[in-house]
């Protein structure tokens, strides 16, 4: 536990704020520690028992039940929303319109069309609005992209992520109650959207299916990202663990951002024989043998060390509050619109009937 106020009274220290209590507003703040310049000044949760337990193990400040006394408070330098993404856009236009900055916990809203109204509200009060989509900002995930823009494998021809954790069902949970964002979707698929954005840019076609649990919200969504040149096929869901890695490869070899690729500590280079199964950077098996094959040294294959504390969100935080600090509206490696684009790709696939059985493809 953190003793109370520690953070908050250092000098020049960057005041944060957070509305939520739940695991993504717990990750923020222990990641925050991790922060010489950094302190949690302020957190806001609906019943004051549980803002009052949040600050008492994290060392907010202050903490309110009441969100006009949270946003109000003249410490906070920037708000990040840990909240279903179904509270997002009230919370954060708020948050905007009294002046501060947003950071989004993902997915930025249930739909590009509530995303597009946080972006012009950011733009009409030129505050910084950004999603959480951490995955761009961390070391791994910064090196494999340096690679595909030196030209290291080549010309990109195919991306490959796959983002599904097993929950079982239950219709109350964040997970599977769409009045609360949830679905496999919202939950899992816009990171893999963003990040293959990041890498092809924005798509010429976006095609896809889903199929539906008991109550109709998505449990697994297949999305593919269609290019001239390229194809990027992503899988999340919440039926299943997936592997949970992203594989790009080129014309002259591959790179694989290991798994979670969400909170990568190392990334994998193929290059000749390495490229050839099953070594290849799509394991074939699983289990203790796929264990053993990625062991093995094999010629063209190598690994690629970043490790980091934490589960990797004080990148993000770092890029905000030097935006931030320079005045800027926005950090460069995640703008809102490839935020919007990202959702708008998740909406066109779920806008279509479910499937029956499911096929990935």
């Amino acid at each position: 536990m953190v003793e109370t106020g520690e953070k908050s009274a250092k000098a020049g220290a960057f005041g944060w704020g957070i509305i939520g209590s739940g695991e993504s507003a717990r990750r923020f703040a222990s990641d925050l520690s991790l922060l010489p310049d950094a302190a949690l000044v302020a957190n806001h949760s609906r019943m004051l028992s549980s803002a009052e337990k949040f600050r008492e193990t994290f060392g907010s400040a202050h903490a309110y039940a009441d969100l006009d006394s949270f946003i109000a408070d003249p410490a906070i330098d920037a708000v990040y929303i840990a909240t279903p993404s179904s509270l997002h856009l009230a919370q954060a236009l708020k948050a905007l319109r009294s002046g501060k900055p947003v950071l989004i916990d993902r997915p930025l809203a249930p739909s590009h069309t509530e995303a597009d109204v946080i972006q012009r509200e950011a733009t009409r009060g030129n505050i910084l609005a950004m999603e959480a989509a951490s995955a761009r900002f961390l070391p791994a995930v910064i090196a494999a992209k340096k690679k595909v823009d030196a030209g290291e494998i080549g010309a990109v021809r195919r991306i490959t992520a796959e983002l599904s954790v097993l929950h079982a069902f239950d219709a109350e949970s964040r997970f599977f109650n769409r009045s609360l964002g949830g679905g496999a979707g919202l939950t899992f698929g816009t990171d893999c959207v963003s990040l293959a954005m990041h890498l092809l840019g924005q798509p010429q076609k976006v095609s896809g299916l889903w199929h539906a649990a008991p109550n109709g919200v998505d449990m697994r969504c297949e999305i593919a990202l269609h290019y001239d040149e390229a194809e990027a096929r992503l899988s999340s869901g919440l039926d299943e663990d997936g592997a949970n890695h992203f594989v790009i490869e080129g014309a002259k070899g591959a790179i694989r951002i290991d798994a979670p690729f969400t909170g990568a500590r190392s990334l994998t280079t193929f290059h000749g024989f390495a490229l050839t199964p099953p070594f290849g950077p799509l394991p074939a098996t699983r289990g203790v043998l796929g264990n053993l094959l990625a062991r093995l040294p094999i010629p063209g294959r190598a690994v690629e060390d970043h490790p980091f504390s934490g589960t990797g969100l004080q990148f993000q935080t770092m890029a905000v509050m030097a935006a931030i600090r320079a005045g800027k509206t926005g950090a460069e490696l995640m703008p809102l619109a490839d935020s919007i684009n990202a959702l708008r790709a998740v909406n066109i696939v779920l806008s279509q009937p479910a499937t029956q059985r499911i096929i990935k493809l």
